[in-house]
């Protein structure tokens, strides 16, 4: 029996060599009549192509796709992965031809080579047209003023929190440096969480949600290959769960909504308009409204995140080694936080004070210029597509136009670190307005930006006010590393002390005046302060009047042995859950 098997495998080995040959010329024909006379690799490995480059060592591939297409002359360069051809685009130009030609028969944003398996068909990335248009309306109230005023005071009390842990661990480790990116992953989905879905997320469907979110990270960085046991197959299973756990955060909202709640999350502001017309389909006895499905919200509420998570966590680490590294630069940044907001003031940062912080801002716009965190949009030809006048792109192949490259053209000086270029007297920004691609351009711009330039205000404003900071300098430690946005090679290895002075700091024991850890007597001043901390932007204000004893406990926070500069925004944020809420 065995040798009948060996006898007919030997005799159709010779025809199987012959069609395997056969179809790796094929495909290798194929990839030359694409490539044209663009520069990239001449021959190829079947299917893989250069896939196993891209995956060990992503920063220098990219690299050596840019070299190409800039000194070929043409912006343009080619290769081929995963059985698909790629086409590198370098100009800026040529970039905007792609952006601006996101329709059905031309490009469509793809985030990822098998991004419709990973994120789902009905992403808002996919979306075309009217249809497109329809849920940008519906979800612009995320974002006006009152709804960012609102996340302003969750984002402060969340990053206050965190720089605390990272100040504790800084001094805990006996002079070891503390490796950031993760621990800025960390307070970016804490953040998330709170500012899109608030009080509708239980603390158990957070732990569970931080798992899927890390299973989702490791897909993204994977061989896609959609089988069980491969991370690419653990990351779209963890997209289903994720979605459905959103999915019950937006009923949630609704029922609270219904109930004549006042919106306190991204998605209670979203929610108050889709209840209204639900309401109204209802009595009238006609369909729903588009868009306002559970499961519907849930994906966008994703799709939200994933768009907010990574590429702030890759500008908050790009700030705190760009500003290390430019210290000139940080103390502008100290001397003109300072000259509108204190921390021994006992005040949150308000959105007026934030708009006051011009250099900063320019500070956080040259950030993302200089690094932005997402280097790549992928795309993917509908159909033959003519980009240039001597070269049309193939339908299917994939498309990427580099925001990174773009950054360092047009723009004055534009290899060097110059926040000034974003103020008012240069205007860059206006001036090379069509470089400045990291929010994307187009129909498919970022409609988070402000959101996302808040964020990165707020954090470089808290974090050079309350800590001191020095990186722990190796050999390419500032070189880009992929993963997936970029984040310096080093994870960003810093040295952390309170700007204080003290070595650690200790909450206060319980009999003392302190406002973190409040015993059931001190109930009544812990609801005044969760009242206070819970008006955006507002701590003491006018509009609210703290009971006596509770502007007792604040002015001896404001009095405290470590004389302001860090301590009582740090105090305050103890005893805190995720949105705010006492936590004993």
């Amino acid at each position: 029996m065995d040798a009948t098997i060996l006898s007919m495998l030997a005799s159709v080995a010779p025809f199987l060599l012959s069609l395997l040959a056969f179809l790796t010329l094929l495909e290798q024909i194929k990839y030359l009549r694409k490539k044209r006379s663009l520069p990239g690799p001449l021959l190829i490995v079947p299917f893989l192509g250069n896939a196993i480059p891209l995956i060990c060592t992503p920063t220098k591939f990219w690299q050596l796709q840019a070299s190409w297409a800039k000194f070929s002359g043409s912006d343009l360069s080619t290769n081929y992965l995963f059985g698909n051809f790629i086409l590198f685009i370098r100009s800026t130009e040529l970039s905007h031809r792609v952006f601006g030609n996101v329709r059905p028969d031309a490009f469509q944003i793809i985030g990822h080579p098998l991004g419709k398996k990973l994120f789902g068909e009905h992403n808002l990335i996919y979306m075309f047209g009217q249809s497109h248009k329809d849920l940008r309306r519906r979800i612009a109230p995320n974002f006006t003023s009152k709804a960012l005023s609102t996340y302003l005071s969750l984002q402060q009390q969340i990053i206050v929190r965190h720089l605390e842990k990272w100040e504790e661990m800084s001094s805990s480790g006996r002079s070891k440096p503390v490796a950031l990116r993760l621990l800025c992953r960390d307070l970016n989905l804490d953040t998330s969480q709170t500012v899109f879905v608030g009080p509708h997320l239980s603390l158990e469907e957070r732990k569970m949600f931080n798992n899927d979110y890390s299973l989702f990270n490791a897909g993204l960085m994977s061989v896609p290959v959609d089988f069980p046991g491969f991370a690419f197959r653990e990351a779209r299973l963890s997209v289903d769960r994720l979605v459905k756990t959103l999915s019950g955060c937006a009923a949630r909202s609704k029922a609270k909504i219904r109930a004549g709640g006042e919106p306190s999350c991204l998605v209670d502001f979203w929610m108050e308009e889709t209840v209204k017309e639900i309401t109204a389909a209802e009595k009238s006895g006609g369909a729903p409204p588009p868009f306002s499905d559970d499961v519907e919200v849930g994906g966008h509420l994703f799709d939200f995140l994933f768009a907010a998570q990574d590429a702030s966590t890759s500008s908050l680490l790009w700030a705190i080694t760009l500003l290390e590294s430019h210290p000139e630069v940080l103390a502008r940044v100290r001397e003109e936080v300072s000259g509108i907001w204190k921390p021994e003031s006992g005040e949150m940062i308000t959105a007026e004070q934030l708009r006051e912080m011009k250099y900063m801002e320019a500070v956080a716009r040259e950030v993302i210029r200089f690094r932005p965190p997402a280097t790549l949009v992928p795309h993917v030809a509908l159909n033959d597509f003519p980009l240039t006048e001597s070269y049309t792109v193939p339908k299917g192949t994939i498309v990427f136009p580099s925001l990174l490259e773009s950054s360092f053209q047009g723009f004055a000086d534009s290899e060097r670190f110059d926040p000034d270029r974003f103020m008012e007297k240069r205007r860059e920004d206006q001036v090379h307005r069509r470089n400045f691609l990291a929010f994307g351009a187009g129909s498919h711009q970022c409609v988070g930006q402000r959101y996302a330039l808040n964020h990165l205000s707020l954090f470089i404003a808290l974090f050079v006010s309350l800590l001191d900071f020095k990186r722990h300098r190796t050999d390419g430690c500032d070189e880009l590393s992929y993963v997936p946005t970029i984040a310096p090679k080093d994870d960003c290895l810093v040295y952390l002390s309170r700007r204080c002075g003290r070595p650690k700091l200790e909450p206060r024991k319980q009999g003392s005046a302190a406002i973190a850890n409040p015993t059931e007597q001190q109930g009544s001043r812990w609801q005044d302060l969760n009242k206070l901390l819970a008006r955006p932007g507002n701590l003491g204000g006018s509009n609210f009047e703290p009971s006596p004893q509770l502007k007792q406990d604040l002015q001896r926070v404001r009095q405290g042995p470590c004389g302001g500069r860090g301590r009582p925004c740090l105090r305050i944020a103890q005893g805190l859950d995720a949105h705010g809420l006492p936590t004993h």
